[in-house]
């Protein structure tokens, strides 16, 4: 098993595709589709909900539930405020970062469509040396080619329409995978891998599966909440990003040191239940597949934390895929990760028995 290829031709095909659809925080619905689409064959049906969280359910009579779960949206910007003069002002939908946005392409998404942008800034001729001063939330303006604000309204372009970058997918030196919103369709991705290795290698779980990509984890995990309450699980294995502090700028000593291409990365912290977390690393031994720790103080800041603490105490694990650059357009991960923490979610599914009690008191 831990020598077998997973990604082939139809998965990285699918994965491109999902990768360069928008999907911004309160916008998933387009990708769920394709998400759906994708793993239609190999689940029994589809729980979805009013903000547009999608589940994929395999044996969906059995009482004992079993969640694995990634979050669909990405990061992106709203419209704030049009000046007189045509230009846009923006605020943040999820943690964008405003020092990267300095002459980046955008689409604003419209009703009229897609009208492209460009994030302006100075020349470096024009500013000052000794007062350099940064990119600030409050100073970085969107350029539509318009010189009045009604230029841009005739464009379809209001307050409160979403901002999005349009980089794509791309494979640097063979095996990392390079785009925006890696953070986190790949955790979409990833799953879906784990539902169509289960049919193809016929696997019959004893337990009901419940695949979840849910919306709005950007903002505060409002879709791992709302749906934690709808499914009512026994036990969740949530994947998300981990940052890779093996590059410059990072202290390892406050981050932990993990490494992209060394393997999914398992978190310590309150919300992680010990004894589904031992189940996890002991399959990792069990099938030699290579994994990293990570300890996380107070919260995870991920969905795990939304279902841990929901429906009176949810079993939950954390298995992070190493990322490199997160919240930029150039996120980046290993191949060697990605297949491996689909593997590692496949085999501890196959190790949960049937009604298992993660209790410390049983």
């Amino acid at each position: 098993m831990a020598k077998q290829r997973i990604l082939n031709k139809k998965s990285l095909t699918f994965l491109e595709k999902y990768l360069n659809n928008a999907a911004p925080t309160g916008y998933e619905w387009d990708g769920q589709k394709l998400w759906m689409e994708y793993l239609k064959p190999y689940v029994d049906e589809f729980i979805t909900d009013t903000y547009g969280t999608a589940v994929g359910v395999i044996n969906p009579k059995a009482e004992y539930k079993v969640v694995i779960e990634g979050h669909a949206d990405e990061i992106s910007w709203y419209v704030n405020y049009i000046s007189e003069n045509g230009l846009i002002y923006v605020i943040r939908n999820g943690g964008s970062d405003h020092q990267i946005a300095p002459s980046k392409i955008v689409n604003i998404h419209t009703k009229k469509g897609i009208v492209k942008g460009v994030f302006g800034w100075p020349a470096i001729h024009t500013r000052s040396r000794a007062k350099e001063e940064p990119p600030k939330p409050d100073n970085i303006f969107i350029d539509v080619g318009c010189k009045k604000k009604e230029e841009v309204e005739k464009l379809g372009v209001h307050v409160g329409c979403v901002i999005t970058y349009p980089d794509e997918f791309h494979i640097l030196n063979k095996n990392n995978f390079v785009c925006r919103a890696l953070d986190n369709r790949m955790g979409g991705f990833m799953i879906a891998e784990v539902v169509h290795l289960l049919h193809q290698n016929k696997k019959k779980l004893p337990f009901g599966l419940y695949v979840v990509n849910a919306v709005q984890e950007e903002i505060g995990l409002r879709g791992a909440q709302m749906i934690a309450e709808r499914i009512q699980p026994n036990a969740a294995i949530v994947t998300d990003v981990t940052h890779d502090t093996t590059t410059p700028m990072i202290n390892k000593k406050k981050q932990g040191h993990c490494e992209i291409g060394k393997g999914p990365v398992i978190a310590y912290a309150p919300a992680v239940q010990q004894k589904l977390r031992d189940l996890i690393t002991d399959t990792a031994e069990q099938h030699k597949i290579p994994f990293q720790r990570n300890a996380l103080s107070r919260s995870t800041g991920t969905d795990t934390d939304a279902f841990a603490y929901s429906n009176s105490g949810v079993a939950s694990a954390l298995i992070s895929l190493p990322l490199r650059y997160m919240h930029t357009t150039v996120e980046t991960v290993h191949r060697d990760d990605v297949e491996n923490v689909i593997r590692l979610i496949y085999e501890s599914l196959l190790n949960i028995k049937e009604g298992e009690s993660f209790s410390y008191f049983d």
